[in-house]
């Protein structure tokens, strides 16, 4: 703590997620109108027009769906790191600590994940569930687990070689109890670390996916699809996909601060 006290970019990065975590928490209360609801008279309206950041082509308040739109973007963040974490961290333990034809089975599903690009391996896998928030969270949090597992499984084969496992081994423990007793606990630092970023890099790819219209359907009040509903308004309405895109910016920057922030004050190299 004293370390990330110090530490600018992290600091930084903690403002700006606390900011986006207490909209997100306090929307009803920010919020000056209905997000889905619509209104025929007020269409494309500036910003002057009664309307703090003016309304989209359906008479939607721009700023109350952008505040609403952070409760989906963390939702998603959160959730797909969830579904990343739980299946690589499993696999990456077991790789790591049994080694032999288990490592090499989970590491071979590793590098065949790898070689594909997330972003359209996410496509791929919502493309087969369907539009939706959970299929979604799905979909991002699958692409994304290989990494997790590469980065526990090199965690898990170092621990393992302490003399401490082999003590607990050697006492007749149960290799769920070493796991979870000791290998978990000692990992647990890169992993918090790199689910931090990761959460940046799943609302990015969120946001991709909704602007192709493969995320949560209309009218959720989703970042990426504003984007992708604004984009043929930019020359006469440049707000609608303008500021979607600065709320995704500002978020994921902060996520990106924080997560080095904290590399930085648990790093002992830095110390």
């Amino acid at each position: 703590m004293q370390r990330f006290r110090h530490n600018l970019i992290g600091l930084i990065g903690l403002v700006l997620v606390a900011g986006v975590t207490i909209t997100a928490i306090l929307a009803p209360l920010i919020a000056t109108h209905d997000p889905i609801s619509q209104n025929s008279q007020q269409l494309l309206s500036p910003m002057t027009d009664g309307h703090l950041l003016g309304t989209d082509h359906l008479g939607r308040d721009i700023f109350s769906r952008l505040v609403y739109g952070a409760r989906y973007a963390l939702l998603i963040g959160l959730g797909a790191v969830g579904v990343s974490a739980g299946i690589g961290v499993t696999l990456g333990t077991l790789a790591g600590y049994f080694g032999g034809f288990t490592d090499r089975v989970v590491m071979r599903l590793v590098d065949i994940f790898l070689g594909i690009p997330i972003l359209v391996l996410a496509m791929a896998i919502s493309g087969i569930l369907g539009g939706g928030l959970r299929n979604v969270i799905i979909a991002v949090g699958i692409a994304g687990w290989a990494r997790f597992a590469r980065l526990t499984r090199g965690e898990t084969v170092s621990i393992k070689e302490n003399e401490y496992i082999e003590a607990a081994i050697n006492t007749g423990t149960s290799h769920v109890k070493i796991i979870v007793r000791h290998v978990l606990p000692n990992a647990v630092g890169p992993i918090v670390v790199y689910g931090s970023l990761y959460i940046a890099s799943a609302i990015l790819w969120s946001a991709a996916l909704s602007f192709l219209g493969l995320g949560a359907q209309p009218p959720t009040p989703v970042w990426g699809a504003m984007i992708g509903q604004g984009r043929d308004y930019l020359t006469i309405a440049w707000w609608i996909a303008t500021f979607p895109g600065l709320a995704i910016t500002v978020t994921v920057l902060g996520f990106n601060f924080l997560g080095d922030g904290v590399r930085d004050s648990i790093d002992p190299r830095q110390r």
